[in-house]
């Protein structure tokens, strides 16, 4: 249902080089940039966005969580590995959500301006 996405970021500079390390992972690509926003494209089609909001400071929402969809559970890993390294926190390390039979296997992280993500796959390992 969802194809596109957007959250705010202080400083676009920033957001790029963390985006472009996680996006690389999930085998998407930037496709724009503009001085107030940047779009990546994943293989499914859908659009994330990052840009500086239209009016005040970004800031993260309270509740709200984006969610990529990994090639694999080991890209997951990698894609939660990388966040912290380019100095996102840690919301969840990777690992399953429920019984294996489920297949939800996820990792949850936070980018630099605080907004809440997570990788996931969804089947068997």
């Amino acid at each position: 249902m969802l194809n596109l996405a957007r959250c705010g970021v202080r400083n676009l500079d920033r957001a790029k080089g963390f985006y472009d390390e996680v996006a690389a992972l999930l085998g998407a690509t930037r496709v724009f940039e503009y001085p107030n926003v940047i779009g990546y494209k994943g293989a499914e089609g859908a659009t994330f966005l990052v840009g500086l909001p239209f009016e005040n400071e970004a800031t993260a929402g309270n509740g709200v969580q984006f969610s990529f969809i990994a090639p694999s559970r080991a890209a997951v890993d990698a894609i939660h590995a990388k966040a912290l390294e380019l100095g996102g926190k840690c919301e969840g390390p990777p690992g399953l959500r429920g019984p294996e039979e489920n297949g939800f296997y996820a990792a949850y992280f936070r980018d630099l301006d605080g907004n809440k993500l997570m990788a996931f796959r969804q089947g068997a390992a």
